[in-house]
């Protein structure tokens, strides 16, 4: 389907579900660059999840969102259970106009719900050419080093800067080795997931979706991935005043109440102490993809060179539809 079609279809099917036009916007032009970079996982695969808690009241459609001023550069952003798309495009833009005053614009959301994907966020400070982090924590996953009961999300870490060229450097990837939301689209396809990412609830290596989901999903590099996750629960958890320490609930499983997901991000001009930043992250990058190539290798890419190559071709490209997503926009259409 042409995704200008799809775009109207997800606003349309939002405005239903009470969102305003403008948080239906919101939503729907998320959704649509998940599909656009090829990270189905977190597009129109979880559009049915978003309107069935809408339906449970367990995501507002028409939050009073509350902006508190802690100083200039520092805001704090209660969502009032929005849904996480526009908890998120309110706080980066609001961490961009602070950043743009004082140099460093720092913003904590808590009540607010799964937003994404985060290099969808800090793209839109790099634009400013700003540099950005972005931290969301996620329902328990991962199980902290040396336990078998999963308690930390697959939370993301994201940075962003802005480079020489129109392609930005956003490195965007979860602590997890593989994300949550792949194993989702592999259980509902009935396909298996690859070795090693997954043991099931008896803490054994699987490669059954289904007990992956039951059991938990190992982290990168071991005990540094774990000490990864953990530090993101803190920073966009326990600092927030979002859910943290497992406490966030699972938005397809669990409806006993809210998410409450806290995100944390950080922005900062990037001539803050420089003045020839442009110059000098140019420079930094021509002298990595100079450096000798292993057998195979064309070229050695940046962080968001692959994406946004991605998006650029899949534009002029139908998005392809899986059968049981296309049975749930029609229901969701009706």
């Amino acid at each position: 389907m042409n995704h200008k079609v799809l775009k109207s279809k997800i606003i349309k099917i939002f405005k239903k579900y009470k969102l305003s036009n403008e948080h239906a916007l919101i939503c729907a032009n998320a959704i649509i660059n998940a599909e656009l970079v090829d990270a189905p996982t977190h597009g129109l695969s979880r559009l049915k999840m978003y309107c069935d808690r809408i339906n449970k009241k367990l995501i507002n459609p028409r939050p009073k969102i509350k902006i508190k001023k802690i100083s200039q550069s520092i805001s704090q952003i209660d969502a009032d259970n929005s849904i996480g798309f526009v908890a998120a495009d309110i706080a980066i833009k609001e961490a961009i106009k602070n950043a743009k005053k004082t140099g460093i614009g720092l913003v904590g959301i808590k009540k607010s719900g799964h937003y994404g994907m985060s290099g969808y966020y800090a793209e839109q400070a790099v634009k400013k050419n700003l540099i950005v982090f972005c931290f969301t924590n996620a329902p328990p996953a991962i199980a902290p080093y040396g336990a078998r009961k999963s308690l930390f999300g697959t939370n993301p870490v994201c940075f962003g800067t802005p480079t020489s060229s129109k392609v930005p450097f956003i490195l965007d990837t979860s602590v997890s080795v593989i994300n949550r939301g792949k194993i989702r689209v592999a259980e509902r396809a009935g396909k298996k997931i690859p070795e090693g990412v997954a043991l099931d609830k008896f803490g054994k290596p699987t490669t059954n979706a289904k007990k992956a989901l039951a059991g938990v999903q190992l982290p990168i590099s071991s005990f540094r991935g774990s000490g990864l996750a953990w530090m993101v629960d803190i920073l966009s958890g326990v600092f927030t005043g979002g859910n943290h320490g497992g406490r966030v609930k699972d938005p397809f499983d669990d409806f006993s109440g809210p998410q409450n997901i806290g995100h944390l991000f950080l922005v900062m001009k990037s001539n803050l102490f420089v003045g020839n930043y442009s110059k000098r992250i140019k420079e930094n990058i021509k002298r990595v993809k100079r450096l000798p190539k292993i057998k195979g290798v064309k070229e050695i890419l940046y962080p968001g060179q692959r994406k946004h190559r991605r998006y650029k071709k899949n534009l002029n490209k139908q998005i392809n539809i899986p059968f049981n997503i296309a049975k749930d926009l029609k229901k969701l259409d009706a």
